[in-house]
Parts: structure tokens; C-alpha cells; sequence
């Protein structure tokens, strides 16, 4: 097959793994062009392994070694036969043999999707692309244009300055366009406004690609996932300006006040990072109304405490309220007064209108969830994740382990206790035995 300089490639995911320094092995897999030729699973590797490895090291797969229940051979043959899948996949594969000639022990994969196996999986996803034809954006005039104008002038100073990429302007009409998009289909490339084959999808969604392929990957003969010796980790060559954008309009303290740049968040940490930031920021601004509340009732209680029978009765002296002591032999009697402070401190966060507040809450926590449904949905559309499936976050194998064995040292402890229980109420019954045949 054809061999690429690394140069020339575009990283779209990166495989981390540990191993152990060996003195003797077989050539390793070098850049692949494509999948089309089959690739043969290799035999076992039969060189010596140095018996002891760096310990500590960032990188470190699931598990321990000393804990760890394969070999260093097989999770050779693992990552052997596992690469061998990612070719006949269509990936590119690049090892980092720099570490090796270093002595590390954390090698790096790189994994470069050609365009064939990338059209072919945005197709199937139904990834949307930018078309060729634009839509004009005009106006509302009227009383509907007067409300859009003043409704924009008071949310322009929380907007991030951020330009939208979707909306362009033509410099001779003056006129505002929108991009519009369409689901990919290989066989229409002249629809699309298509410059280059490698700036198609951004690198969130060649990244996602990739992992779908990574996920369907499995091993025939000696493993299933890669959860035993891999460590994945999505790689975005994103350019300095979207870093730039995001230092100065989101990860910044002056704009704290501004509306978060989801759109640039995705581009630049991916879907799920985006959905996360997008809930942050739905949440705390729905917090808003309950903290304004909050206050007015706060205030309320401040106006409202002299007025109140129960604290005026509790601060008035001239009662003199004899209380009980509060404990027998050392505690004495006690006046009533003694405690106006505190009386009033409860009432300011305990009055009346404390009823209407926790009425509006509840009716906020449906209304909180509600909108973000719709929140998420509409984020989903314009992401292109409509046609993705929610997947549980899989267990770590070093936890899923570490969980078994706590399970098994409970489950030992249990029947402990039902043996010793089971004996203690025999040694009770042979004594009344024994008392009753006396």
C-alpha cells in the first residue's frame, strides 16, 4: 500500500496505550493508505520483555500492571489485531516512534480518516453540509420590524462578539444571506460548496467519524473493546483565531455577563462539552427569576418583622416568659426574651411569603426542565447529533474492577456474619436444651 508523510496528513484521533520497554520484536505498523488490501492478523510476539517498567507515568492504562490479569504479550496481540481492524476499516494509522527510540512507555497512535471511508460515514450519518444556494435574510417591517429592532438593541451587550458563520453579507447589495445545509450525499458533490475535501467537516465531526469507526472495531480472536489498552482521546487542530475568540468573548471574567458562544465551544472541545457548557448556561439563566423572588421575599420579611405577633410577643420583655429548663439537674429556668434575636433572624427567611415561593419553585423545576428539552433538541438539530443515539458513558476497566472486588469482599463479610449468626443462635438453643433437660 501507498505510504503518506505524516506531514501531510490531518490527525483526527489519537490512541494512547502503556507497554513495556522490549529488547527484541518484529517490525511495527507504519501509515497505511487505505483499507482495500487485507491485512492479516499477526502471530503472537515472541521477544523478551524487560521485567520491570516506570510506574506513575501520565498515560497509564485501566489497571495497574501488577494488578492486571493479561499478560504483556497478549495485550500485545490485542493492540496488534485491534490496528489490524482499524486498517481493514479504512483508517490511517501512524505510530510515534520517537517515544519508542526515547524509551518511553506510553505509545501515541495516530489515526487519519482518508476522504472514501469519511464521505462514506457522513453519508450514513447523514452529516449536514453546507449547500451552494443562499437564502435572503430580510426584515420584518411594521410594528413587527419596531419590536425585532428594540428586542436586538437591548441583547446586544450580552451577545458575544462573535461573528456567525452562517450569515454573510454581500458587499455590493448589502444584502444578508444564510448558509443553508443539506445531509451529505456522495454522489451530489456539485451541490455543495465544496473548496477542499479537507475542510468538508470540521474537526469535531472527523473526530466523531472516527470514533463510531473506533467503537464498531472489535477483535475476533483475542479481545472485544478496546477498553482493556487504550486510551482514546479526540485531536482538534483548531486554529489560533477560534482560540483567541474563545480567551477573549467566554473564557474571561469581563464577559461574564455576556451569552456563551456554544456554536465556538463545539467547534473547538466537541458535542458533548458544548451540551454540557449549553445546559450550564440554560441553568444559570433560568436562576435568575427564583433569586429575584428570593430577595423580594427576603425584604418582605425585613419590613413585615415588627409587625409580626409571634416576635413581637418573644422580644417584649414585659411579658417576662418564664421558660422550662431545657435540661434536668444542671440547666435552670430561663426567659423567653433571651432568644428575640434569633426569632427574628427565622422570621426574615420564614414568613408568609415563603408559601408563594416554594409554589413558584416547583412550578419553576418543570418549567427549567421543559425548556431545555427544547434547548438540547434545537442544539441537536443544528449539530448535526439528530441521527445519534444516547450511549451510556461506559465504566472504566480499572473501576468496574476495583467495584467487583469490593462487591466480593461485602458479599465475604456478609456470609461472616450470617455464619456467626447462624451459630450464636445455635449455642443459644443447645442452652436452652440443656435448661430444660435439667
Amino acid at each position: 500500500s501507498d505510504q503518506i508523510p505524516l506531514n501531510r496528513l490531518k490527525v483526527d484521533y489519537v490512541l494512547c496505550y502503556k507497554y513495556k520497554k522490549r529488547r527484541a520484536s518484529k517490525p511495527r505498523l507504519s501509515v497505511t493508505s487505505n483499507g482495500s488490501l487485507p491485512v492479516p492478523i499477526p502471530m503472537p510476539i515472541t521477544g523478551r520483555w524487560d521485567s520491570e517498567a516506570e510506574s506513575g507515568e501520565a498515560g497509564a492504562p485501566a489497571g495497574d500492571m501488577e494488578e492486571s490479569k493479561l499478560s504483556e504479550e497478549e495485550k500485545a496481540l490485542m493492540r496488534e489485531e485491534f490496528e489490524s481492524g482499524l486498517l481493514e476499516a479504512g483508517l490511517q494509522l501512524e505510530r510515534d516512534k520517537e517515544n519508542e527510540a526515547k524509551g518511553q512507555i506510553t505509545g501515541f497512535i495516530r489515526l487519519h480518516i482518508p476522504w472514501p471511508i469519511l464521505s462514506r460515514e457522513a453519508e450514513l450519518q447523514k452529516i449536514k453540509v453546507a449547500v451552494k444556494k443562499k437564502c435572503e435574510l430580510r426584515k420584518r417591517t411594521g410594528t413587527a420590524g419596531a419590536w425585532d429592532s428594540l428586542v436586538t438593541k437591548v441583547n446586544t451587550p450580552f451577545q458575544p462578539d462573535v461573528p456567525d458563520f452562517d450569515v454573510h453579507k454581500d458587499s455590493q447589495t448589502n444584502l444578508h444571506f444564510k448558509t443553508l445545509k443539506h445531509p451529505f450525499i456522495r454522489d451530489k458533490l456539485h451541490l455543495y460548496d465544496i473548496n477542499s475535501t479537507e475542510t468538508v467537516f470540521d474537526n469535531a465531526t472527523r473526530s466523531r467519524i472516527v470514533a463510531e469507526i473506533i467503537s464498531r472495531t472489535t477483535c475476533r480472536h483475542s479481545c472485544q473493546t478496546t477498553g482493556e489498552f487504550y486510551l482514546s482521546l479526540s485531536f482538534f487542530s483548531m486554529c489560533l483565531c477560534v482560540f483567541k475568540l474563545l480567551h477573549e468573548e467566554w473564557a474571561n471574567y469581563g464577559v461574564m455577563h455576556k451569552y456563551q458562544p456554544v456554536d465556538l465551544i463545539r467547534k473547538y472541545f466537541g458535542e458533548q462539552i458544548g451540551l454540557y457548557f449549553a445546559w450550564l448556561g440554560v441553568y444559570t439563566q433560568l436562576l435568575i427569576p427564583p433569586s429575584v423572588l428570593g430577595i423580594i421575599v427576603f425584604l418582605y420579611g425585613i419590613f413585615t418583622v415588627d409587625t409580626n405577633v409571634p416576635s413581637q410577643e418573644t422580644c417584649d420583655d414585659n411579658l417576662n416568659i418564664t421558660m422550662c429548663p431545657l435540661c434536668d439537674g444542671v440547666c435552670d429556668y430561663w426567659h423567653l426574651s433571651t432568644v428575640c434575636s434569633l426569632a427574628r433572624a427565622s422570621y426574615l427567611f420564614d414568613n408568609g411569603a415563603t408559601v408563594f415561593f416554594a409554589i413558584f419553585m416547583s412550578l419553576w423545576a418543570a418549567w427549567f426542565l421543559e425548556h431545555w428539552k427544547r434547548r438540547q433538541m434545537c442544539l441537536k438539530y443544528s449539530w448535526d447529533l439528530t441521527s445519534l443515539e444516547d450511549e451510556e458513558e461506559e465504566m472504566r476497566p480499572e473501576y468496574e474492577e476495583a467495584l467487583q472486588e469490593k462487591k466480593a469482599k461485602v458479599k465475604a463479610m456478609s456470609k461472616k456474619k450470617v455464619y456467626k449468626y447462624i451459630y450464636l443462635h445455635v449455642y443459644l438453643l443447645q442452652i436452652n436444651v440443656s435448661s430444660l433437660q435439667h
